[in-house]
């Protein structure tokens, strides 16, 4: 399912504290954006058991118990772990994974809050969730009577709340710090072969496997390094980590040298960091730089004051990671006005760029 709306994290807690209680709601995203964590995370601010039960390993049985004959009738005995005498929250993990005939078993239970005879306890809230079908994740066809009793709605990462929380939780610094520069290597969709890929999950994943071996504390060999970083997130984000980590041990942090406390790396054996630093400067710059010039605070005009001293810096030492910077073919442009100005002040600069895309 694609919906023409997707929310952020905190938007999904906010739907979830207002219309959870009164309506089933299912949450549809990628593999490891964190769909679990925030029923989780839900639950305990209301102040709820959260039991979960993963759609893809169920059978129909798990749901609707088995049954048991009671004098000349029989009756269907709902498992244990469902039939709970307070509220909770019971939170169905990949339902669109299961086989139609458990489908079919969650249908009472979505609708009416019910298994047979046996009722949710007044004040329980049903979630559901589950990856959609472009994610290459087990995926079964939802029935329109399924789909017809929930809310749907489409999670989507976000890195600034991500980062809020990876704070809160202890994330490994370097994580923290790397999401701070390139936020947009949050997340990837999911690749159509079998490998690593990016997500909120695979970063967490990355700084458990950092803490373990105490870095950042103690040294850690360059090739246990790759190792931990191509085994967790995508290829290219672990060729841009390990770059980063290098500039970590060496100050080359992109902060400072925007304060003017360090310089771009300029040694040919630094090319891979300096690479690093230009991307990471790129995305600083669409991200920070509002589309107006009237709109700019004084910090960040001095920020774009600065952004155009170290272009004309990093244009000499590396020509290309400069162009790299102000390229257009990529779909992401800098605001106009910004341009406007680099044209003015660094025309050969931007010449060399439009004739390139030409």
């Amino acid at each position: 399912m694609n919906l023409p709306y997707s929310v952020t994290q905190r938007e999904l807690l906010d739907l979830l504290v207002n219309l959870a209680p009164v309506r089933p709601i299912f949450i549809w995203g990628a593999p490891g954006i964190g769909k679990s964590a925030l029923v989780e995370k839900f639950a305990e601010e209301v102040g709820l058991p959260c039991v979960s039960l993963l759609g893809s390993q169920l059978a129909p049985e798990d749901i609707i118990g088995i049954p048991q004959i009671r004098g000349e009738t029989s009756e269907f005995l709902p498992p244990k772990m469902i039939a709970r005498k307070e509220p909770y929250v019971l939170f169905l993990d990949e339902l669109n994974a299961c086989s139609q005939e458990v489908q079919k078993a969650f249908y009472s239970l979505i609708h009416e809050r019910r298994i047979g005879e046996y009722h949710l306890p007044k004040g329980s809230v049903v979630i559901g969730a589950g990856n959609r079908t472009q994610d290459g994740a087990i995926v079964k066809t939802m029935s329109s009577a399924l789909v017809n009793r929930m809310f749907h709605v489409q999670l989507v990462a976000n890195a600034r709340q991500w980062l809020d929380w990876a704070y809160e939780n202890e994330i490994h610094p370097w994580i923290v710090d790397y999401i701070e520069q390139r936020p947009d290597h949050l997340f990837t969709e999911p690749p159509k072969t079998e490998e690593p890929y990016s997500t909120p999950r695979s970063w967490h994943m990355l700084s458990d496997a950092l803490k373990e071996y105490n870095v950042g504390e103690q040294e850690i060999s360059p090739e246990l390094l790759r190792v931990l970083a191509y085994g967790c997130i995508s290829a290219k984000h672990a060729g841009m980590f390990l770059a980063f980590s290098k500039n970590v041990k060496n100050k080359y942090l992109l902060n400072a040298i925007i304060k003017g406390e360090e310089k771009f790396p300029s040694r040919p054996e630094d090319r891979d960091s300096l690479y690093f630093l230009a991307q990471a400067f790129r995305a600083r710059l669409l991200h920070d730089l509002p589309d107006k010039k009237n709109k700019m605070s004084h910090e960040l005009q001095f920020f774009s004051h600065r952004a155009k001293i170290l272009l004309k810096e990093l244009s000499q030492i590396n020509y290309e990671m400069a162009q790299m910077v102000v390229a257009t073919d990529d779909g992401h442009v800098l605001p106009e006005w910004f341009m406007v100005e680099i044209i003015r002040d660094m025309p050969r600069l931007i010449n060399s760029e439009a004739r390139k895309g030409a």
